[in-house]
């Protein structure tokens, strides 16, 4: 069927194109009152940052309907290439990238414009998941296809754990939503959420301990972990009601994971792991405090938020904004400026609209005809739900200081162009769905 030019528009959803606008916007807004200074307060001000968002915003729309008039079949075909290439980007960015702030994660183009190969790595990362799991041989319950999922989202993940940019990494984690929903194990899943839980119970009791008297010393609270599991474990053997050899071999296969996990944990945390990264990490457990210091950024944050109060201060009337008492605040922490100047009405207003964006991109997931789109609509799905609820926890206390952008807000024409051309791919596809043979 031949598409005539007012088809082709017609099919684009521009209900995913108008939030898109909108969350940019909005942003640009809220760049333009993190960094207002009275002796340039012209909002198109170029030589100032939201003049420089406003340019990029403008060239991200270029960059969106030049996807849209690409051939939508070159995504499927070059997906692998596509991929090829971002992972080549950040192993250059290791050998001759420019370091900023403790990580050499930057290419630094005529000593102007600088370009984030992780941003766009997502793109290349996504698009390589889906072609791979919407192959016709390829089934999420066999091993061998999630060792090579895995794979995948290991090397550029280990590439950026190179720069260091642990932040950018942890993103790469959220595409087991993406297993999940094409068929993974409810059980794979929760064993990451333990795992996650038992890395936070390591830190936290290898400080504080049980307080338990172990032969006059007190009992490190990392041993006393492992006899927890153990005890558990092998309570939970004598207490089958059925006896059967692979249910006690589960238990104990995974009391043996549980207690390497813990036994590893300090040597991945001491080893692996900047100082600052750490300090972020005890700050979030309580297991020092250092407001002055490491802690700064997220105390002012929270200070910033709570004085906004429910209608907030009025836009450019922020005094944590405009005295610059939280640091990065046009980027990282963008959000404590909603939370100030437009209190907890506009920080409703955002997350609602961030949780409509995702909930569309679903939507347009789950009408998709093709495999392939389904799987990368879920994938976009996930990149920006993990931005979105770590950034904005980040900022509230309720995550570590990993330093990851808040999507379409954030500051920056890497990030933005990242996450333009990961919607604006799905919004391609999409349009094209209704010329796709089941």
């Amino acid at each position: 069927m031949e598409r005539t030019r007012r088809t082709f528009w017609s099919d684009v959803d521009w209900t995913l194109v108008i939030l898109f606008l909108v969350l940019a916007l909005m942003g640009w807004i809220n760049i333009y009152a993190a960094s207002y200074n009275e002796e340039h307060q012209s909002i198109l001000d170029f030589s100032m940052g939201y003049g420089k968002q406003l340019v990029w915003i403008i060239a991200s729309l270029i960059l969106g309907f030049v996807i849209m008039l690409i051939d939508v079949r070159i995504y499927d075909r070059l997906a692998y290439v596509i991929y090829g290439a971002t992972t080549l980007m950040l192993i250059m960015v290791l050998l001759v990238g420019s370091e900023i702030k403790g990580a050499k994660s930057w290419f630094t183009i005529a000593g102007v414009v600088s370009l984030q190969p992780s941003e766009f790595a997502k793109l290349g990362t996504a698009l390589a998941v889906s072609k791979f799991m919407s192959s016709m041989n390829v089934k999420i319950s066999d091993l061998q296809s999630r060792l090579t999922i895995i794979a995948i989202l290991a090397i550029p993940g280990i590439l950026i754990t190179l720069q260091p940019d642990p932040g950018s990494t942890l993103v790469y984690a959220s595409f087991i939503l993406v297993m999940y929903r094409e068929g993974l194990s409810g059980k794979i899943l929760l064993f990451g959420l333990l795992s996650a839980v038992l890395f936070i119970m390591t830190l936290f009791l290898k400080q504080t301990g049980f307080g338990i008297p172990f032969t006059e010393i007190e009992l490190n609270g990392k041993y006393a972990l492992v006899i927890a599991i153990v005890v558990l474990s092998g309570t939970s053997i004598a207490l089958l009601k059925n006896y059967n050899k692979s249910g006690w071999q589960s238990i104990l296969i995974g009391a043996i994971l549980s207690i390497g996990f813990v036994l590893s944990v300090d040597y991945v945390f001491d080893n692996l792991f900047k100082d600052r990264h750490r300090n972020r990490i005890n700050e979030l457990l309580g297991i020092i405090s250092d407001p002055t210091g490491t802690g700064y950024n997220q105390h002012q944050s929270k200070i910033a938020i709570g004085s906004g109060g429910f209608s907030g201060k009025g836009f450019l009337q922020g005094t944590q904004t405009k005295y610059d008492f939280v640091p990065e605040q046009s980027t990282d922490f963008i959000f404590c400026t909603v939370g100030e100047e437009w209190g907890f009405i506009g920080s409703f207003v955002v997350i609602a609209l961030f949780i409509a964006l995702l909930l569309r991109i679903i939507f347009i997931a789950e009408r998709q005809r093709s495999k392939f789109s389904r799987i990368y609509g879920y994938s976009v799905a996930s990149i920006l739900f993990f931005h979105f609820t770590i950034n904005i926890a980040m900022t509230i206390g309720l995550a570590p200081v990993i330093g990851i952008p808040l999507p379409f807000f954030s500051y920056g024409g890497s990030s933005l162009w990242g996450f333009t051309l990961l919607l604006f791919v799905l919004i391609k596809l999409d349009s094209e769905r209704k010329y796709v043979l089941r």
